[in-house]
């Protein structure tokens, strides 16, 4: 997810049309439309890397479109209705033009098939998020009459040998997918069943794709994955628990293959997300440490500061565990930034247990945060063993304590910039005025300060001495 000027947010769905240079002139128009997590925004740049091959070209305007693409969130009940909002508002495309097509991807795709297709009949296509290369085959289906799909998950699949096509970009910074799916079947997370099992990407193919990225001008990636400390390549899609301890050691851990990014050019910044509390290693703080270019910036999601509800939402760690990370962190990287997840009014959470949420993110102190109320999701442990029994009013006060309480803390972790020089990678003009540029530091903190003869793409030294609550302000100094 994208950290923005915003520091403070608790909502994680957002909607933005993608689109790519115009140079691409293929006779039929797609529009992509992309909700949730940022994996849904890079899938999105293969599914168009896919069609343009085809002789697709891209639009912003849904209404000219031939295809209509929504990529979609499946994490809360809010993304869906939202989605299914959308979906709503793309009837009158066909209402206009009977042979435009319109498509679901991604999450929601799996388990909303039926309901999509054939009880609302809002959508003619419905593709999982393994089966982007199938879609030539589905469109034409879907031309043809034919109610297309595809949601066959796959063990395999990481789409390593594509180029995606940068969509919606500023030039500067990229994301690139190094694992697929996750194993860690937390109680209330639905990844497991819309993303299917964890597999790790070829490293060549990932350091391939950052010289590229870097020889066409971009300056920083960020390494995806939904637990990146789980990166593990054996060459041979081995499961851990497989291994012989001689392939253990040749194998590659996201350790090293932070250290293989980092050392392609001390010019390109690496970030990574998502990471977990039980895997995230002192190898790779240490290796995070060792590299100017590694951005001191981590995101790691508590999701409560109770152990007991963390053993039912099957975290595989405990609130000491979680701080012990924490204090290791603080050590190792002692201007790290840190942000992270905190979920509110889980099955059978007391007041108790709340407050301990609370007492560990004044232990913390975090820079950012994403903020949700529990929200019930099909097909999920949590749905067939627990009951959802926090009233929704007490979710919403406990969920406005924590927002309130990560306001506070935001606002003090920002302050902490101020008197400071900060190296900062230019990304483009501040949201307010074309005379002040903005970019952030390794801390993933927005900083801004006047344009002069700067310019995109840059690394600068900014001098900080003033902020908002959310935002550095300064000039750049030699």
């Amino acid at each position: 997810m994208n950290n923005s000027e915003n520091k403070v947010i608790d909502e994680s769905i957002q909607g933005q049309a993608l689109n790519v240079n115009s140079k691409n002139t293929g006779s039929k128009k797609l529009f992509l439309e992309s909700y949730g997590c940022q994996m849904n925004f890079s899938d999105s740049e293969i599914v168009a890397s896919i069609l343009i091959d085809k002789g697709y070209s891209t639009t912003q305007n849904f209404e000219e479109a031939d295809v209509i693409f929504v990529n979609t969130c499946a994490i809360r009940e809010g993304a869906e209705s939202k989605v299914r909002n959308r979906l709503n508002d793309f009837k009158r495309v066909k209402q206009k033009n009977p042979k435009a097509l319109v498509g679901v991807l991604g999450c929601m795709a799996e388990r909303l098939k039926a309901q999509f297709l054939e009880q609302e009949k809002l959508v003619d296509i419905v593709v999982g998020p393994d089966a982007y290369r199938d879609l030539p085959n589905l469109l034409e289906q879907a031309e043809d009459g034919h109610r297309a799909i595809n949601v066959i998950l796959s063990k395999e699949e990481t789409y390593a040998d594509l180029t995606p096509v940068r969509l919606g970009t500023n030039g500067v910074t990229a994301f690139i997918s190094i694992t697929r799916g996750c194993d860690n079947m937390c109680s209330f997370c639905v990844v497991p069943f819309t993303r299917g099992r964890e597999r790790s990407r070829d490293p060549e193919t990932i350091l391939h794709e950052a010289k590229d990225l870097f020889a066409q001008g971009y300056r920083e990636v960020t390494l995806l994955g939904q637990n990146v400390d789980s990166y593990l390549w054996t060459g041979g899609g081995l499961k851990k628990e497989q291994l012989t301890e001689e392939q253990k050691a040749a194998s590659l851990n996201f350790a090293q293959l932070l250290e293989k990014v980092a050392l392609l050019d001390p010019d390109l910044r690496v970030r990574f997300s998502t990471s977990h509390p039980k895997d995230m290693t002192d190898e790779v703080l240490h290796i995070m440490a060792k590299y100017e270019n590694i951005c001191n910036n981590i995101h790691l999601p508590v999701q409560s500061g109770n152990s007991n509800v963390l053993e039912k939402m099957n975290r595989g760690y405990s609130r000491e565990w979680y701080l012990e990370r924490m204090e290791a962190i603080r050590r190792i990287i002692p201007d790290c930034g840190i942000s992270t997840d905190i979920i509110t009014g889980f099955c059978g959470e007391t007041e108790e247990e709340h407050k301990e949420t609370i007492s560990l993110m004044e232990k913390v102190q975090y820079d950012f945060a994403y903020m949700f109320m529990y929200s019930e999701r099909p097909k999920t442990l949590a749905e067939r063993k627990y009951t959802d029994d926090v009233p929704e009013e007490v979710k919403k006060r406990r969920l406005q304590e924590v927002v309130d309480l990560q306001r506070k803390h935001s606002g003090i972790r920002t302050e902490q910039g101020v008197g400071k020089i900060h190296r900062v990678l230019v990304e483009g003009f501040s949201k307010k005025s074309d005379d002040m540029l903005m970019g952030r530091n390794s801390q993933n903190s927005v900083v801004v300060f006047p344009r002069e003869h700067y310019k995109k793409g840059d690394y600068v030294n900014v001098f900080v001495d003033a902020c908002t609550s959310s935002t550095l302000i300064g000039k750049v100094v030699s």
